[in-house]
């Protein structure tokens, strides 16, 4: 049977759909992610030869080469006045298997996304380093973009960005803006930063910060008066700073904290909950930060390498807009824009989540009245 639908179909309906993600794989119906939840597409299952055609058909000559020779591959795919897309093709049991990730075709604003101000803020920034971090999917490279945005809109600057895959494409309005894909722009993300110092950057976004040669080359990028914007694969301010040390071998560790500590301005780190009965027009996702600005307090923690510390300064520093994860995640129950079972699921300290919501959160009054529960506290004691 001649397959009746082509991958612009799958695209066509996921950005209908309102979703963010594409799985195709052999035996199994397209699926889609909507608001954080897969969901399978009305379609048949798919044979190995109909998904090995639907991905391929994404792919030129030179891209299915590197597939068939790595067995991986990351790009992105673009249609014209829909959307692009991140696309990961992989092998699964010997079949062609794919993830593809909607990319939005605007350049999303701070405003839109709800981001606080100090996140408006931390891109005035003249040099330093901010790094941008989460899971998967967390939409670090979304906060990002707002970021490289706003500068982009309001200063003339040079924005030199190093990407795998790029993900959104900019117009330069104030600024000159060049994007470097790896492995068809650059080597690798190494050898652009090399590169990057020697062609009067202002201002550098790195996608992803894998390893050490990169990490020291973004480092001394900041240290030298560039603004550097970087991503994590981490989930917290004091994981993020251990996971840069710890790359380094324990000869170079103190030198690295030193430097950390002295251009590091800030660590966002970010979560995506799904939102309980999203208006239209709302995002099905909310999106919780903790915030950590590098105040000469936290400077300090990093060169003494005391990180088990930061999470207390980060809960007393709200003078310096510093917040932790668990208190914006009570600040959208509380607000009934998330469920609490979805606030636990996303913290590490469930115990402080209940400090700061109370012991028994079922019977907090929330201000939108998200839930039926509306129950007055008749007793409650919060203990730490």
């Amino acid at each position: 049977m001649v397959l009746d639908y082509i991958i612009e179909d799958l695209m066509e309906e996921v950005v209908e759909r309102k979703g963010s993600d594409i799985h195709i794989s052999a035996g199994l119906p397209p699926y889609i992610r909507i608001s954080g939840h897969l969901t399978a597409t009305d379609r048949d299952p798919l044979t190995p030869e109909e998904t090995q055609r639907l991905v391929f058909a994404m792919l030129n000559n030179n891209q299915r080469k590197t597939f068939e020779q790595n067995w991986e591959l990351d790009c992105s795919y673009g249609v014209k006045g829909l959307a692009r897309f991140r696309v990961n093709v992989y092998k699964d049991r010997g079949t062609v298997a794919a993830c593809l990730r909607v990319l939005s075709a605007k350049i999303p604003d701070m405003d839109d996304l709800k981001l606080p101000p100090i996140v408006r803020d931390l891109s005035e920034k003249p040099r330093g380093m901010v790094l941008v971090t989460g899971p998967t999917g967390s939409g670090k490279s979304t906060t990002l973009a707002a970021m490289i945005q706003t500068i982009n809109k309001t200063r003339a600057e040079h924005i030199l960005t190093v990407e795998d895959p790029i993900e959104f494409v900019y117009e330069s309005v104030k600024s000159v803006i060049h994007q470097r894909q790896v492995g068809e722009d650059t080597k690798s993300f190494a050898y652009a930063l090399k590169s990057a110092l020697r062609e009067d950057p202002d201002v550098i976004l790195v996608g992803e910060m894998r390893d050490l040669e990169t990490i020291q080359l973004a480092v001394t990028a900041a240290e030298t008066g560039h603004l550097v914007f970087g991503t994590l694969h981490t989930s917290s301010a004091a994981q993020t700073v251990d996971r840069m040390v710890d790359v380094f071998p324990p000869a170079q560790q103190g030198q690295i904290r030193v430097q950390l500590s002295n251009s590091l301005v800030a660590v966002l780190s970010q979560t995506l909950i799904p939102r309980v009965n999203p208006k239209p027009g709302e995002f099905g996702r909310v999106m919780a930060q903790e915030i950590m600005i590098v105040t000469p307090a936290i400077s300090n923690l990093i060169r003494e390498g005391k990180t088990a510390q930061m999470y207390g300064f980060i809960q007393t520093g709200g003078k310096e807009s510093m917040q932790t994860l668990e208190s914006k995640l009570a600040d959208l129950y509380l607000d009934g824009s998330i469920s609490f079972e979805s606030a636990v699921s996303k913290t590490s300290r469930p115990e402080e989540l209940h400090r700061l919501v109370g012991p028994n959160p079922a019977n907090v009054v929330r201000k939108k009245g998200s839930y039926d529960i509306k129950k007055e506290i008749k007793s409650r004691s919060i203990s730490g």
